[in-house]
């Protein structure tokens, strides 16, 4: 009789104990605990991954790329701790070397549905819509028929304007599972995507039944409808952006070449040396003006539906507070004569009509004070307000103007390219309005 071993991996019990610590916060155990497993096995490529992943957590980027890179020096070929570093880039939005991480783990473990998540996600981040298409259709090729990786691939195909195979795996998902309203969305998106939304009419009448107060639905119906609604649910622009959060100021600032909260602050300390005024910052993001302007004499107010952005927004250290509020309400709700410059840079394409906004902006600023804005420009042959393909609006100028005037405030208006998308120039114009204080009646 024979009796086979099993080594003893005498470290586990430490790395899923630190593992567990640093999920929860408790970094200075997870220490504790990863330096008793590394005295045990000083050449642990686990102890690394999971110091890497410690120092990330209290913000010791160094220490965490040093200690990646012990991690991959011990273990080239470990699967874990590739992707957990691919995964570390994309996070720091360096996104090159995330993604020739993640190329590497994927081809070492090709049949990993761990990996394959990890390396979608990153594909993601990245912007390679392309690459995540092919591990999708990968890991279909592994798990057939699986929903959510369906589901994935014609979201992705609608953005890689593959629109006839996208149409197909959502018309075979709800097929497949009409209960699930989830994929009835999906294929309202998708016909929205390809320029059809009379489409999508029936599955939004059906959604509507169960959700008759989903504004997201409504907005969806104007459209199929043929109607430009007035107003983009703030639920819709809150989910982009809270996924945009971590990487927006180099996707917009890099990227697509985003200049206006820089133009803008040297407009406003250009006119206010000492920096002495209040300034509400409505749609703040991530606080690119802020860092724009730097530390000021007065109030610097920030309001965003997005958490994610604001979280970005208060690790600079220059705002006041924040609102997480819309900006409709943010303005509708504040006293009159508070502030002394109102900014709303590359927002009212998300919001719509602006003949709320205006006249609201008017009100709330001091006699002298300066509401500047921005918007992308319609056509004066057309209607006063434009829904884009893109999704955002575009404002007529001379529309903009009248509000203006109606409301008692004084304009100039410069003329730009606002940024770069998909390699086009995006026109539109910039708005600075001085509260004169005659509204007209």
């Amino acid at each position: 009789m024979s009796v086979l071993s099993t080594p003893v991996d005498i470290n586990r019990k430490h790395l899923e104990a630190a593992r567990q610590q640093i999920e929860q916060g408790n970094l200075k155990k997870a220490a504790q605990t990863l330096n008793k497993a590394q005295r045990q096995m000083p050449n642990d490529a686990r102890v690394f991954m999971l110091a890497a992943l410690m120092a990330e957590k209290a913000g010791n980027h160094a220490k965490a790329e040093e200690a990646f890179a012990r991690c991959l020096e011990l273990a080239p070929m470990w699967g874990p701790g590739l992707l957990e570093a691919a995964l570390y880039r994309a996070r720091r939005s360096q996104f090159e070397t995330a993604v020739e991480l993640a190329e590497k783990v994927a081809r070492i473990e090709p049949r990993n549905p761990q990996v394959l998540a990890g390396v979608v996600d990153i594909a993601h981040r990245a912007g390679h819509t392309e690459m995540a298409v092919t591990h999708l259709r990968r890991g279909l090729e592994l798990f057939p028929g699986d929903t959510m990786l369906r589901q994935y691939l014609a979201n992705d195909l609608s953005s890689l304007q593959e629109h006839a195979e996208a149409g197909q795996i959502w018309d075979a998902l709800v097929q497949e599972h009409p209960e699930q309203h989830s994929l009835r969305f999906g294929r309202v998106k998708a016909c929205l995507a390809r320029g059809e939304p009379a489409a999508a009419l029936s599955d939004i009448g059906m959604l509507q039944e169960h959700f008759p107060e989903d504004t997201t639905l409504a907005y969806y119906a104007a459209l199929a409808r043929g109607e430009t609604p007035t107003h983009q649910p703030v639920e819709m622009h809150r989910h982009l952006f809270d996924d945009l959060a971590e990487q927006y100021d180099m996707h917009m600032v890099r990227g697509l070449g985003y200049q206006l909260p820089k133009r803008v602050a040297e407009q406003l300390i250009a006119r206010h040396p000492q920096k002495d005024f209040n300034l509400l910052d409505l749609g703040c993001g991530t606080g690119l003006l802020g860092v724009c302007l730097g530390p000021m004499q007065g109030f610097l107010i920030g309001v965003d539906s997005s958490v994610k952005m604001i979280e970005q927004a208060a690790r600079h250290g220059i705002y006041d507070r924040f609102h997480n509020v819309n900006l409709l309400n943010a303005l509708r709700d504040t006293p009159d004569g508070e502030y002394d410059v109102i900014t709303c840079l590359d927002v009212l394409i998300y919001v719509g009509d602006a003949g709320t906004v205006i006249p609201d902006a008017a009100r709330i600023l001091k006699t002298g004070g300066e509401f500047i804005f921005s918007c992308e420009t319609a056509p004066e042959a057309g209607p006063d307000l434009v829904l884009q393909a893109t999704q955002r609006y575009a404002h007529k100028r001379s529309h903009v103007e009248e509000l203006c005037k109606q409301a008692g405030l004084d304009i100039s208006i410069e003329e730009l390219i606002l940024r770069q998308e998909a390699g086009q120039p995006v026109s539109g114009f910039v708005v600075t309005a001085i509260k004169n204080g005659k509204k007209q009646a």
